[in-house]
Formats: structure tokens, C-alpha cells, sequence
């Protein structure tokens, strides 16, 4: 029964891309420089809640990366993190008050700025602490990467999601505004991960890492999933079907060789665990705005997240793409 299934699969991504167009509506513009954007620009879209500590990083490490432009959607921040991006030039902001779970945690209101904003152009969906990894990416921009997958006629790029972290108390040690969050948790787990295919959209759903083995040790099932698709050729076909984690058409899943070999790969280092998720982690907890009703957050909190120290003899420390490429978490594949 194929042919059902992909008839059921389109008839999803239609659902989708209607929920977007009427989630859009939600969004009242802070600043909309999308007039800006030309044709072959390079776009980073993002969902954020008090996160202005992280921003001046983040939009450093993505201009320095060649991002042309980025589209921010502020769901109720408190912190100035809104008044900040308002002033920035390469970005356009939206906010909103509205639930972020009813917009299916953000991805509604990202999928449609992606189809008003990113038809045509290689979009890039990151939380303001992910940081994108991919081979070569200490000698080459960004750009270098999408013109290598538009030639291989590739439209979409995958990257597992590399959970970084301190050696001591995740609470103990200040970060400021602009720093390189890596100088305080430059530390991740080499192995520990499961990894299986979806049957249903052809993705691999990967599981593991400190979050795993710490906060979920007793139900690893239910610990967050690590594959991520941030990077995509948009398109008037195109929507994320749940986060970042799967795409619709279903191809756009197939990130990976069935037979044997590996498709070029990247890695977003993830540096959550800095001082404020603690403080994050509560108030999360109590909204329950996301996932299972922010059971995830609950668990940190419970957990006393800030004074964990997620570290272990058999952490490694990171250095740099290649050390990842060695290590078996991402891949150059035939990109050379």
C-alpha cells in the first residue's frame, strides 16, 4: 500500500503548509527588513524566548559563517533580547504572545516565514544555542557547502545534535554576553548513542548523550531526540513536520546511505547547559509550553540541573570538525 502511504504523506505536508499560513497571524512584525533579502542570500530562521544573553554570539558566529539574513520570531521575551534584534540590520523580527505549543512548539510560525521569506533560498532553522559544524568549515564559508550541494543536486543537509558541557557544576561558572559559549562547555560524549529509521518519514532517529544518561538514565526511550535536518533548499513543497527533526517530502529525509557509505554530515554543538538553564529549566517547567507538556524541562529542574556535573573520565574535549569526523559523528563523504 505505497501509493496510500505517499497519499497520506502529501496530504499531511498540505496540512502543514495550511496551519503555517494560518499561524502566520499570530505574528505582529517588530522590524521587517525582508526587502533587503536578495536572491541568492542565505537565511537563518529562529524561534527564541529570553535569550538575550546568547544573541550577540549567535549572530556573530552565523555572520562570520556568511548568513546574509535572519528571521526571528520572539515569543514573549522579558530580558531586552527584543528591543536588541529590533535594532539589528540584517534581521527581521516578529512577535507574538500566542502559545507556543498550539503553534506546534514554534514550528508553524517558522514554516511560514519560511514560505513567505525563503522560497528559493537555503534556510537554515537553529535554536539561539545550536551552532552549526560541517567539514571544512574552518576554511570555508557556508556558501562553499550549498553551492557544493546544489551541484550535487542535494536539497537538504543533516546534522546531529552534539550536546556540549562543562567539567563541574553546570551552574558554577558565569558566561557573558558575546562569549564563545565553547570556552565553558567544550565537552560532549564521543559514543552512547542509539540510532534507528523512522519507518514512517524515512528519517533516523537518534537518542543518547549526557542527556540520556543522566537525566532520562531510568526511561532513555523518552530522552530528546538528537537528528536534526536545519539545513534545506526551501521550496513550495517544503515543511518541517515536527521541529527540525523530519521533513516533508519525505526525501528530504534521506540524509543518510542505505548502502553502506556516508553522505556529507554535520554536527550542531549545543551548548545549553551554561549557568541561566537552570533558572531556564524552572520556568520552562512551569509554563509547560513545551514537548509532553515541558516534560523534559520538568526533569532538569527535578534533577537540580544547575548543580550537575555532566562530566566523565570518558568525556572528550572538543578541538575542532575533524576530530568529530574521526570520532564517527559526522562525515565529508565525497565532499572534498
Amino acid at each position: 500500500m505505497r501509493w496510500w502511504h505517499s497519499y497520506r504523506m502529501r496530504l499531511r505536508r498540505k496540512r502543514y503548509r495550511l496551519r503555517a499560513i494560518v499561524r502566520r497571524r499570530d505574528l505582529q512584525a517588530v522590524a521587517d527588513r525582508t526587502r533587503a533579502i536578495r536572491r541568492s542570500d542565505i537565511l537563518v530562521l529562529t524561534c527564541l524566548r529570553n535569550e538575550a544573553v546568547r544573541l550577540p554570539w549567535f549572530l556573530r558566529y552565523y555572520r562570520e559563517m556568511g548568513v546574509n539574513h535572519f528571521l526571528v520570531v520572539d515569543n514573549g521575551s522579558t530580558d531586552g533580547g527584543r528591543e536588541m534584534l529590533a535594532e539589528e540590520p540584517d534581521v527581521s523580527l516578529w512577535t507574538t504572545g500566542a502559545s507556543y505549543r498550539a503553534a506546534r512548539y514554534g514550528v508553524d510560525w517558522l514554516n511560514g516565514l519560511a514560505m513567505r521569506h525563503g522560497l528559493g533560498h537555503w534556510c537554515l532553522t537553529v535554536d539561539p544555542d545550536e551552532l552549526l559544524v560541517y567539514p571544512f568549515c574552518d576554511t570555508r564559508p557556508l556558501r562553499a557547502l550549498t553551492d557544493w550541494l546544489d551541484a550535487s543536486g542535494i536539497k537538504s543537509f543533516g546534522a546531529m545534535l552534539l550536546d556540549m558541557y562543562p567539567k563541574g557544576p553546570i551552574g558554577a561558572q558565569p558566561y557573558r554576553p558575546g562569549q564563545d559559549p565553547l570556552e565553558i562547555a567544550p565537552w560532549f560524549d564521543p559514543g552512547n548513542y542509539s540510532i534507528y529509521r523512522n519507518p514512517r518519514y524515512g528519517n533516523l532517529w537518534i537518542q543518547g548523550g549526557p542527556r540520556a544518561r543522566v537525566f532520562f538514565a531510568d526511561e532513555p526511550w523518552r530522552a530528546p531526540a538528537l537528528n536534526k535536518i536545519p539545513l534545506v533548499r526551501w521550496d513550495r513543497t517544503t515543511a518541517y513536520a515536527s521541529s527540525t527533526h523530519m521533513l516533508l517530502p519525505r526525501g528530504l529525509n534521506l540524509v543518510f546511505d542505505e548502502w553502506g557509505g556516508e553522505k556529507t554530515s554535520g554536527l550542531l554543538l549545543h551548548t545549553k547547559f551554561l549557568h541561566v538553564f537552570g533558572t531556564r529549566a524552572e520556568e520552562e517547567a512551569r509554563r509547560g509550553e513545551h514537548y509532553r507538556a515541558g516534560a523534559e524541562y520538568r526533569a532538569y529542574a527535578e534533577g537540580g540541573v544547575a548543580s550537575t556535573d555532566l562530566w566523565t573520565p570518558w568525556s572528550e574535549r572538543y578541538i575542532n570538525w575533524r576530530q568529530l569526523e574521526i570520532l564517527g559523528l559526522m562525515s565529508k563523504g565525497n565532499w572534498a
